[in-house]
């Protein structure tokens, strides 16, 4: 029953992943897409954890970590580039 439920777990994270892949590519906005590239790291990390169950190890940890942190970087990135156009900014005073 267990690896019924993780394999049916699996199969629906990777569903939506796909999905959140069709609106990354058709998003009919740039905010849409950078939302659903955010989406599709928060399920990388969880395929990584059930991964990490059904193997019974704790290899992964690490990237899990790594691939959240990437992931708030790029969303952060992308946020600061959508509000004002660039993200590092060049400020010289004159």
């Amino acid at each position: 029953m267990f690896t019924f439920i993780m394999t049916l777990s699996l199969f629906i994270i990777a569903v939506s992943t796909a999905l959140y892949l069709y609106r990354l590519i058709k998003g009919p906005s740039t905010p849409d897409r950078v939302i659903a590239l955010d989406a599709i790291g928060i399920n990388l990390i969880g395929i990584t954890a059930v991964t990490l169950i059904v193997l019974n190890t704790n290899a992964f940890v690490e990237v899990i970590l790594l691939i959240s942190i990437l992931a708030f970087i790029g969303t952060v990135a992308f946020a600061k580039f959508l509000e004002k156009g660039e993200i590092v900014e060049n400020d010289r005073d004159q």
